[in-house]
C-alpha cells in the first residue's frame, strides 16, 4: 500500500507516510472486507457510508500540511480511519459524525487503539463543531455543493480546509481552501473524486432519489409496459430494434459478465443481422490483436489453419473459446465463403493490449520478410522486453522501482519507423502491413500501460480504454469510409462512463469516446440478468467454475428489471418512453461480473452507482441466464487478458 499506492503516486509527506504506515487500516473495515482492506479502492462500512481508499486519504492529509501541534477537524469521521491516521500527526483530531452508530464504534475503536487525541461526536458535520473552534485544518470527507461558510469560519488564519464539491451528490472535485486573512481565503483545485454526499444544513438535503423515486413495483409496471419481451433468441423480432439503430456506424453490445451464454448469443444474433439487413463488416471484441486474427483469418478463409478454437489460450480462456462464440464465428465463415470479393468479408478484430510478447514475434515476423535490415533493428530495440516475456507486469514494477530502465523510447521508435515507411512497406501486401502496423502500436500502449499500472487504475483503465478506441478507430479507417462496426466488450467499458460514478474516479472507457467522436451515429446496447449460472474463477489463475449468481440488488437496475414479471426483453432508452426514461433517471445500483465473480462479497465486489438512460440507448434483460460452455483449451502461461481488471 505505501510503496505502490502511495509512494508510487507522488504522495510524499514523510509524516503522512509513517502515519499510514502505522495505524492499522484492518482494523477500521468490516470483518467480512479485512482482505480488501489494503486494497487500491473504497470499502462500505455501516449505515451506506465508506472508508476512503488509502491513497484519497493520504492525498488529503498531505493537502492540509499537517504540524505536530495544530488542532484538527474531521467531517464525516465514519469509521475513524482518517482521523486515527491524522492524530499521529497533529495534536487534536475532533471527529464528528452524521450517524450515531458510526459514531460510537469510531470512539471505541480509537480508544481500544489507544489514540488518546481524538474525540469523535455525533452531529451535523457541515456546521462544524464551534466549540473547539478556531481549527489549523479541516477535512471533509463528504461532498457538498459548496463549500460551507460555517467550516471556513472555523478555520484558523492559515489553515487548510479539503473538501470535495460537486453539482452531484456523487461527482465532485477535490478543493483546498487556505484562509488567509479575516474575510480572505484561497482556493486550489485538486482533481477529481467520489465521496458519499455531505448531508447537513449547509450539504446536502437527505437523499431525495429515495423518496421522488417509485417504489420498484411502480417503476416495474412502467418498464413491464413498454418493454419489447421475446421469448426466444432465434426468433426475436429485431425489426423495431434496427429502427432505432438507424444508420448508426458503431453498434456496442454489452454483457454484463464474460460468463453469460445469453449473452454471447444475443450478440451473436443481433450482430447477423446487423450484418445481413445493415451491411456492417466489422466485428471488434474485447480480445487481444494476434489471437482475433486468428479468428480473422479463419473467417474470411486467408488461412489454411485448421478451426481456431485454440486462438485464445490464456486465463480466461472461456471468454472467447466457449460454444456460443465459436458457434457465431462458423456461421460467419459461412458467410463470408459466400462473398466473392475477400476485401467485402466481414472481418473480426481485436481491440486490447495484453499480448505484448506475440505482438512483438508478429511484427518480427513481418519485417524479416519484407525488410530484414529494419528486422534486425526491430530485434535489438524489442530486446529490451525480452526479460519480461512470461510477466509483463514485473516489467512495471521494476521500472517503476528504479531497478531497470524503461523500453518507452525504443517501442514508441519502432512504431515511428514503422509508420514513417508505411508506403513503401505496404505496396505488397497493405494487410499485412496493417496488421504489423496495429502489434507495433499494441506494443507500445502495452508498455507505457504496464508501466502505469502501478500509479493507479484510473490511469491504467484510461490507457486501456484509449488504445481499444484507437484500435477502432484505425479499423474503421482502414476498412474505408462506408465502414460500420459492431463492438463486443463488457457493459463497464461500453456504457457512456460519464454516466457512472467510473467518471468520479477519473476513468472514461469506449463508449464515452465513440459517443464524442462519432455522437447520434453510435448505438450503446448494455445486458442485464437478475440470477442464474456464470463461468467465472474466484481470483487470477484460478480455476474456472460455474458459479451461482445472487438475485440482484434491492436498490438496483436489476432488481427493477426483474420484478417486471418479464422474462427477456429489449428496453429502448434512448428514443423510448418519455415518462419511463424520466422515472429510470434517479442513480441506481447496476451490477459487473467479470471473470472474477465473489458470491461472498457481491455488493462491494460486483456493482457501481450508474444512471442508466445516459449510459445506453437500449437495454437487453434475461432475468435467468446460464454459463457459457468453454471449449477444450490447452491454456498457455502468461499474462490474464483482463489483467490486472476483472472486467
Amino acid at each position: 500500500m505505501i510503496e505502490r499506492q502511495l509512494k508510487g503516486r507522488g504522495i510524499q509527506d514523510p509524516a503522512v507516510l509513517h502515519a499510514m504506515e502505522e495505524v492499522p487500516r484492518d482494523e477500521f473495515v468490516p470483518h467480512e472486507l479485512v482482505e480488501f482492506a489494503y486494497a487500491d479502492t473504497p470499502l462500505p462500512i455501516d449505515e451506506q457510508q465508506t472508508i476512503s481508499q488509502p491513497y484519497i486519504v493520504a492525498l488529503m492529509l498531505e493537502a492540509l500540511e499537517l504540524k505536530p501541534n495544530d488542532k484538527v477537524l474531521d467531517v464525516g469521521t465514519g469509521s475513524g480511519y482518517a482521523a486515527a491516521v491524522a492524530s499521529r500527526i497533529a495534536a487534536e483530531v475532533y471527529g464528528i459524525e452524521r450517524h450515531a452508530s458510526l459514531a460510537r464504534a469510531a470512539t471505541e475503536r480509537c480508544r481500544r487503539l489507544r489514540y488518546t487525541n481524538v474525540h469523535i461526536r455525533q452531529g451535523d458535520g457541515s456546521l462544524g463543531w464551534p466549540e473547539h473552534a478556531p481549527f489549523d485544518a479541516i477535512m471533509v470527507a463528504a461532498g457538498g455543493p459548496e463549500i460551507p461558510t460555517s467550516l471556513k469560519q472555523q478555520l484558523a488564519i492559515g489553515g487548510r480546509l479539503v473538501i470535495p464539491v460537486g453539482e452531484s451528490p456523487r461527482v465532485q472535485n477535490l478543493y483546498r481552501v487556505r484562509r488567509t486573512g479575516q474575510d480572505s481565503w484561497q482556493q486550489q483545485d485538486l482533481g477529481p473524486v467520489a465521496f458519499v454526499p455531505l448531508i447537513g444544513e449547509e450539504g446536502w438535503r437527505p437523499p431525495a432519489t429515495a423518496a421522488t423515486a417509485p417504489a420498484p413495483p411502480v417503476l416495474a409496471k412502467l418498464v413491464a409496459q413498454h418493454a419489447e419481451p421475446f421469448d426466444d433468441i432465434d426468433t426475436a423480432d429485431l425489426d423495431a430494434f434496427l429502427d432505432r439503430v438507424g444508420d448508426a456506424r458503431v453498434v456496442c453490445l454489452g454483457e454484463a459478465s464474460h460468463g453469460t451464454a445469453e449473452f454471447y448469443e444475443m450478440r451473436a444474433r443481433i450482430t447477423q443481422t446487423l450484418i445481413a439487413r445493415k451491411g456492417f463488416n466489422i466485428v471488434a471484441l474485447e480480445a487481444d490483436w494476434p489471437e482475433a486474427q486468428r479468428l480473422d483469418r479463419y473467417v474470411r478463409g486467408t488461412t489454411v489453419e485448421p478451426h481456431p478454437e485454440q486462438a485464445f489460450d490464456r486465463f480466461p480462456t472461456w471468454m472467447w473459446a466457449n460454444r456460443q462464440m465459436m458457434g457465431f464465428v462458423d456461421w460467419l465463415k459461412q458467410h463470408n465463403d459466400a462473398v466473392a470479393d475477400s476485401a467485402q468479408r466481414i472481418g473480426i478484430y481485436g481491440l486490447d493490449l495484453y499480448s505484448l510478447h506475440r505482438s512483438v514475434a508478429s511484427v518480427l515476423r513481418y519485417l524479416e520478410d519484407v525488410d530484414p535490415e529494419t528486422a534486425r533493428v526491430a530485434r535489438q530495440r524489442y530486446g529490451c522486453l525480452d526479460p519480461w516475456q512470461q510477466d509483463p507486469a514485473a516489467y512495471g514494477a521494476a521500472v517503476l522501482s528504479g531497478r531497470y530502465q524503461a523500453c518507452e523510447q525504443a517501442v514508441v521508435e519502432m512504431l515511428t519507423d514503422i509508420i514513417r515507411n508505411r508506403v513503401r512497406l505496404s505496396e505488397k501486401d497493405p494487410e499485412r502491413f496493417f496488421d504489423a502496423e496495429r502489434n507495433a502500436d499494441l506494443v507500445a500502449h502495452a508498455e507505457e500501460y504496464y508501466r502505469a499500472m502501478y500509479y493507479g487504475s484510473a490511469a491504467s483503465w484510461n490507457l486501456r480504454d484509449d488504445h481499444m478506441f484507437d484500435t477502432l478507430a484505425a479499423v474503421l479507417k482502414h476498412r474505408g469510409p462506408e465502414s460500420r462496426a459492431i463492438v463486443w466488450a463488457h457493459n463497464s467499458h461500453l456504457g457512456d462512463a460519464s454516466w457512472t460514478e467510473m467518471s468520479a474516479r477519473g476513468e472514461h472507457n469506449i463508449g464515452q469516446l465513440v459517443r464524442s467522436r462519432w455522437g447520434e451515429d453510435t448505438y450503446l446496447v448494455g445486458f442485464g440478468t437478475d440470477h442464474g449460472t456464470v463461468a467465472a474463477a474466484s481470483n487470477w489463475d484460478m480455476p474456472m467454475e460455474i458459479k451461482r449468481v445472487r438475485p440482484s440488488h434491492e436498490r438496483s437496475y436489476e432488481r427493477v428489471c426483474h420484478e417486471s414479471g418479464v422474462e427477456s426483453f429489449l428496453l429502448p432508452l434512448r428514443t423510448g418512453n418519455a415518462g419511463l426514461r424520466r422515472e429510470l433517471m434517479p442513480e441506481r445500483l447496476e451490477r459487473a461480473i467479470g471473470v472474477i465473480y465473489r458470491p461472498e462479497t457481491e455488493l462491494q465486489s460486483h456493482y457501481f452507482h450508474a444512471i442508466l438512460p445516459r449510459q445506453f440507448d437500449e437495454w437487453i434483460w434475461f432475468d435467468e441466464t446460464r454459463a457459457v460452455e468453454p471449449l477444450p483449451v490447452k491454456e498457455r502461461e502468461g499474462m490474464p487478458e483482463t489483467y490486472p481488471f476483472a472486467v
